[in-house]
């Protein structure tokens, strides 16, 4: 029980402190469906964050997948798109901050392009980088 606290006390702490900027982008809160786009079912790729990093690194999606991030190490990250600490390059790509056991899911990637990676914590750390080509 102790557990669920500091998370749910640390997922509450990250909300106020609105991390990474504070832009006005909308793709940084919940997705709560509307979108439209597509017809069909919706893409799922899954990234797992562990304590030696992200598995897999690079992958290929589909136009109007989304990719979640799952946090499976003891600590959090903010995962966020290229560069730092901008993180403009791909705004749909910026699920935030995930706390340990927790997902963070991004927008539909809709438009063609490479879209870099990273924790926005720990932006030098190779380890927490990789690249999402959406095709």
């Amino acid at each position: 029980m102790t557990r669920q606290i500091l998370m749910a006390a640390a997922f509450v702490a990250a909300g106020l402190a609105a991390g990474c900027g504070g832009d006005s982008d909308p793709s940084t809160g919940p997705s709560g469906g509307g979108g439209g786009g597509g017809g069909g079912s919706t893409n799922i790729t899954t990234i797992t964050i562990t304590s030696s990093g992200v598995s897999p690194r690079d992958i290929t999606v589909p136009l109007g997948s989304r990719v979640t991030f799952q946090n499976n190490d003891s600590q959090p990250h903010t995962m966020n798109s290229d560069p730092h600490p901008e993180h403009s390059d791909c705004p749909p790509l910026n699920p935030g901050f995930i706390v340990p056991g927790a997902s963070g899911i991004t927008e539909n990637l809709n438009t063609a392009r490479v879209c870099g990676y990273h924790d926005h914590n720990q932006p030098s750390n190779t380890n927490l980088q990789g690249t999402i080509r959406i095709q």
